[in-house]
């Protein structure tokens, strides 16, 4: 299933209180809280069987998370029992960075609490994350198979699938009661993705069902008797046939009924107390008070100041034409895009390697500290490219056993131009969301909360700025790149605008599209399905340019006070060295690092 963010549970006080007397009088108050925030970790961890595997574990690995009603009030009550023993700490006796962790985890529990009332606010069936393709990407880039027992537990988790899609099914019940169903859009690509995760099994096919050919793959590797490797195929075979098509066949039912439901393609003001909920998505991910009119207008800045940037590209290449006519032409000159095919597809990995391979071996000029985990790069799987987004990135396991992972979506090839394959890599890759989030997990130092949590424009913001920094080193030397580089800034600038747009400003589907249309060089293709992410994860796609314009707004600053002192390995250390923050809390590290280097 995919990443989510669990809730964090919470042991009872008197076990607390046991647990911060069994630390000893040996340890600090720092210390023993530390020991009490990665304990209260590890008992959330247990409550999650799919996080645990992400995270490299082998506990609990035939199950998945419960999502029942029950499960959810109790992880609530639970919750609101974790507040009260970090309530219970003392933080005038803690250090700098344990009284920070102690802000942190306290307000991350504390808007968990107050966003219940926004629980079933958002479609836990959509285009970009639905559970219904969550499952078999958990299955097949989660679940590793080192021994037999691993893989009946993989055996397992696909007969226990229908009980995790009544859940699911329950869930959207309970949503559309509310008047709360996706928009209308949705459903065509949910039901043909659903049907694609199931076909295959149990039938003739030319192509193998990527479950079982994922299992099989795995299995092989394991070289064991033939006669034991056929019986546990026999037993996935089963499972699918038996279990999980019934299961899928089960949510396809019900998302066709829904469709009929569905009154069209809206934003997030159509929901109940709409407003509310936006103002606040856009704050949590944010992580500042920047109203929907303010982040829209900072768009609409944006944008202008980079097309003007654009057109000074136009001149240095000598284009005769204005903006739209450039954009055009870098649309469709065959020159910018590799072939529709293996081999074109085989192409752009390897370019994305040798890019991500040169910036490695360049690191050293502007980081201090630099990731331990390996990277790969891996295209889209199949049966659920036609809906991803471009491109992102998943975590390395912890312990090594599962490297980094940056995706791209090589299902039409022209909606990849070579002209920002630079770009794309810095940002998925190095330096971005790889060594931002392998840095993050390798802090030993940090407890296990911070090092494998996250804030979206903290995340979102290093990887839009990964983008800008190979500038300021020398590289895109084409000017192609550098406008491929400038085409995706220009691409989060725009999001500003559409995003506000549709769930603020109550623009039209077609409207938004359009804005892109005439505001981007992307397809109208690719535009259509930007416009539809945004719409189903309201205030996601603000963080990256908020995020970016901080981190710099923070450089600079910090340039400008410490003149010849300023380092700029030094000041990357201050942003990554603490794991995800939110914005203010980056802006304070900020300003200590600068008082203690004048200093």
């Amino acid at each position: 299933m995919k990443a989510k963010s669990i809730t964090w549970l919470t042991l009872p006080l008197v076990a607390a209180a046991i647990l911060l007397a069994a630390c000893g009088p040996q340890q600090s108050p720092s210390e023993q809280a530390n020991a009490t925030f990665d304990a209260l970790f590890d008992e959330s961890l247990k409550t999650s069987p799919e996080f645990m595997t992400y995270l490299g574990m082998r506990e609990r690995y035939d199950e998945w998370d419960d999502n029942s009603e029950q499960a959810y009030q109790d992880s609530v009550a639970l919750t609101q029992k974790h507040l009260e023993t970090l309530k219970a700490i003392d933080a005038s006796a803690l250090d700098k960075v344990s009284a920070l962790s102690l802000k942190l985890y306290k307000q991350r529990l504390e808007n968990g609490l107050e966003d219940t009332q926004w629980r079933y606010h958002g479609y836990p069936v959509n285009q970009m994350f639905g559970t219904h393709s969550s499952i078999p990407s958990f299955l097949i880039n989660q679940h590793l198979i080192a021994n037999p027992d691993e893989a009946k537990a993989y055996v397992a988790r696909v007969k226990a699938v229908p009980l995790v899609l009544d859940e699911l099914i329950s869930d959207l019940s309970i949503r559309a009661d509310k008047g709360i169903i996706a928009p209308k859009f949705v459903f065509a690509h949910s039901i043909r993705d659903s049907q694609n995760i199931i076909a295959g099994i149990g039938e003739e096919s030319e192509e193998e069902n990527p479950l079982v050919a994922d299992f099989k793959a795995k299995v092989d590797k394991l070289a064991l008797e033939e006669s034991v490797a056929a019986q546990l195929m026999t037993e996935l075979n089963a499972a699918l046939v038996n279990q999980f098509v019934p299961a899928y066949e089960k949510l396809i039912a019900t998302l066709e009924q829904l469709e009929a439901r569905s009154e069209g393609n809206f934003g997030a003001w159509k929901l109940p107390d709409g407003a509310d909920y936006y103002a606040n998505a856009l704050q949590r991910i944010t992580t500042t008070d920047l109203t929907a009119d303010q982040i829209h207008e900072l768009g609409l800045s944006e944008v202008a100041r980079i097309h003007d940037e654009m057109r000074a590209i136009m001149q240095q290449v000598e284009f005769d034409g204005d903006l739209q006519a450039f954009f055009e032409f870098m649309r469709t000159d065959p020159q910018f895009y590799l072939d529709n095919s293996e081999e074109g597809r085989a192409a752009y990995i390897a370019e994305a390697d040798r890019i991500i391979a040169d910036m490695n071996s360049r690191l050293d000029e502007l980081f201090i500290t630099k990731p331990k985990a390996d990277l790969i790069v891996k295209a889209v799987e199949p049966f659920r490219e036609k809906s991803a987004g471009r491109a992102f990135y998943q975590r390395a396991a912890p312990d090594g056993s599962r490297p980094g992972t940056y995706y791209a979506n090589l299902y039409r090839m022209e909606d990849m131009p070579t002209y920002d394959l630079e770009a794309l890599a810095y940002h998925e890759g190095i330096p971005g969301h790889h060594m931002q989030g392998s840095i993050s997990q390798e802090q030993d130092a940090l407890p296990k909360f911070r090092r494998f949590g996250g804030y979206t424009a903290y995340s979102e913001g290093w990887g839009l700025y990964s983008e800008f920094i190979p500038k300021e080193m020398g590289l895109y030397t084409d000017p192609y790149s550098d406008f491929g580089r400038l085409s995706m800034e220009l691409w989060r600038a725009c999001r500003l605008v559409v995003d506000t747009g549709v769930h603020h400003k109550r623009w039209t589907r077609e409207q938004a599209i359009n804005y892109l249309n005439d505001n981007t060089s992307s397809s109208e293709e690719a535009n259509t399905k930007a416009i539809e992410r945004y719409m189903v994860m309201p205030g996601q796609a603000t963080a990256y340019k908020v995020g970016m314009l901080k981190i710099l707004e923070l450089r600079e600053k910090a340039r400008a006070e410490l003149g010849e002192q300023f380092d700029i390995r030094a000041y990357h250390d201050v942003v990554l060295g603490n794991g995800a923050v939110p914005l203010n809390v980056l802006e304070d590290l900020v300003a200590e690092w600068v008082a203690a280097t004048r200093g």
